[in-house]
């Protein structure tokens, strides 16, 4: 019998009960996933998956500190989950002292629901977007477009037991839709994303418009050279590259002189203004619609995550409030370094502060100026001052006195997130967004639109 047919927090108990080591911390991770594929407006594939990811953290004391060891496996038969076990304690045995090593967390309330089956998805959750896909794809092929994308829906339980007596559970939907319009000579393309927990709020016709309006604009070519421009970043940007910061914003690194929340001379820039606008960075695990783990799940120990902090409770954070720089992330352990409050990373990021302004409002107030659709490849140059370079994709537009006149060429960008930040003169309403780039790893993000004075287009692309 496997143990993929006992229930999740069966099988955290049976491993806890296996262990021989000094602590043990045991996750058990039950994922399913439901998707929708479809290319020249009709649907290609569509599949339902199922499964069980399992973590053993083994710690052990030693004279000179603790070990941890971890290891990870999929599909882990009743067999095997005692070798699995064994397999974290001789890790643990064979390593040296961790650096991070924290006494395990304990003395957080049990989940009520952490002994209930885990929670799944289905092709029923596609049950009403389904159909008004459809009804976009008539639309797109009477309008002469053609629409590619997919949708994609997970639910993961998670069940976090310690030998300290955490029992822990988290339900965690995700959902993405990438939606892409093309004109049948491929010559123009625009896209559009949404980040959903259910696909209810989800109108795939709405964004077919938005996406006709695009092509639409892109049937005039204008060709502008590199240099600097008043840039409309859309939310979807903005997430990109603030999620970026807040992977860069370790309290441990700045306080070694590392990044670009260092102070010069020692010390971290916590309490300095990074903008003039009085724009708030946050999570909250609470966030309405964005919801996600309220306590700390560690599969491996780096970076400002640790194994020992697995469980410890996770509350709404201000990385950035009105403008001035609050937290930065750290562990238990990075804490205790640099004397910053604990501040674990969360899943979720929302930026707010802005005007109660539409993109389609502060582009009818640009005098001239580019409006973005997204970007990516995004990658480091420069860790000091957090600069970044990436492409322009899927339609950068002119505006010239409050209207959109055409489409324009790619562009590869050099720019800081913070320094964006800095000199953003104006942001707009902030909504739900995709950020394209990490949505492999992070969707849930609530965003305005910037706009930047002087946005660094450093070279043309022929990138689309």
């Amino acid at each position: 019998m496997s143990a993929r047919t006992n229930k999740p927090h069966e099988v955290v108990e049976q491993a806890l009960a296996l262990s021989r080591a000094d602590g043990c911390v045991v996750i058990a991770d039950e994922h399913s996933t439901a998707n929708l594929r479809w290319a020249g407006n009709a649907l290609t594939t569509n599949g339902v998956t199922r499964g069980r990811t399992l973590t053993v953290v083994a710690t052990v004391d030693g004279k000179e500190g603790t070990a941890s060891g971890v290891v990870s496996r999929s599909a882990v038969t009743a067999r095997e989950l005692e070798p699995l076990v064994r397999a974290a304690e001789a890790a643990a045995r064979g390593a040296g002292p961790a650096e991070d090593a924290q006494p395990l967390v304990g003395g957080v309330p049990q989940s009520p629901d952490f002994t209930d089956a885990p929670a799944e998805t289905s092709s029923a959750v596609f049950g009403e977007f389904a159909p008004a896909l459809g009804e976009a794809f008539a639309r797109a092929r009477a309008g002469g477009r053609e629409l590619y994308g997919f949708a994609n829906h997970e639910l993961v339980s998670t069940y976090v037991g310690t030998s300290t007596g955490l029992r822990l559970r988290h339900d965690q939907p995700t959902g993405t839709l990438e939606l892409n319009a093309k004109s049948p000579d491929r010559k123009r393309s625009a896209w559009a994303g949404r980040s959903t927990r259910d696909f209810k709020d989800v109108d795939p016709g709405a964004l077919d418009a938005e996406l006709a309006v695009r092509l639409g604009w892109a049937e005039r070519r204008v060709e502008l050279p590199a240099g600097r421009y008043e840039t409309l970043l859309p939310p979807t940007a903005v997430a990109d590259l603030l999620i970026y910061q807040l992977w860069s914003a370790s309290g441990r690194d700045a306080a070694e002189g590392r990044t670009v929340f260092s102070k010069p001379g020692g010390g971290t820039r916590v309490g300095e203004r990074l903008s003039d606008l009085p724009l708030t960075l946050r999570s909250d695990p609470n966030e309405p619609g964005l919801e996600c783990p309220p306590f700390v799940v560690a599969h491996s120990s780096g970076g400002d995550q640790s194994v020992f902090d697995n469980g410890l409770p996770a509350h709404a954070t201000e990385w950035i409030g009105e403008g001035v720089l609050k937290h930065l992330t750290t562990t238990r352990h990075s804490a205790g370094l640099t004397g910053l409050p604990v501040a674990p990373v969360l899943g979720n990021l929302i930026l707010d502060g802005g005007q109660d302004r539409s993109l389609e409002e502060m582009v009818a107030n640009t005098r001239r100026g580019l409006l973005l659709t997204c970007l990516w490849y995004i990658r480091e140059v420069d860790p000091a001052t957090l600069l970044l370079t990436g492409l322009t994709r899927d339609g950068v537009y002119l505006v010239e006195d409050g209207e959109v006149t055409g489409e324009v060429n790619n562009f590869r960008f050099n720019e800081s997130p913070v320094g964006l930040l800095g000199r953003a003169t104006e942001a707009g309403r902030t909504e739900k967004t995709l950020p394209r780039e990490w949505s492999d790893w992070f969707t849930r993000a609530a965003m305005p639109a910037l706009r930047i004075p002087d946005f660094n287009m450093s070279s043309v692309s022929q990138g689309v």
